[in-house]
């Protein structure tokens, strides 16, 4: 992925961010009293930077393999309640060993 591109997607997920959190304050004045409308706008914006972000991680290696079976291990850290730091380097290193040991995959 080049850098141009990388910029790009940055941007449009801080825009995307930017629009989500500031819509309840510009067109609605009073308090937001219904769950389903606070919950709406709370989780709208995870729901959008990942469904932005998560193609791009399958394809992030050049082994759809290897970046599969890295966000495997980093989804059941994470549900394992790991720290981000500990997921990161797990999946790395499950990247790792699936791209450097191709004799079992």
């Amino acid at each position: 992925m080049s850098s141009g591109t990388m910029i790009l997607m940055i941007l449009a997920m801080a825009v995307t961010t930017y629009i989500l959190r500031s819509i309840p304050f510009v067109f609605i004045r009073r308090k937001i009293k219904s769950r389903y409308l606070k919950s709406f706008f709370f989780y709208v914006p995870y729901a959008v930077l990942s469904a932005m972000t998560f193609p791009y991680i399958l394809y992030s290696t050049g082994n759809f393999l290897a970046a599969a079976i890295g966000t495997a291990v980093g989804l059941i850290a994470a549900l394992f309640r790991r720290s981000l730091l500990m997921v990161a380097v797990l999946s790395c290193i499950a990247v790792l060993i699936v791209n450097y040991i191709p004799v079992i995959f």
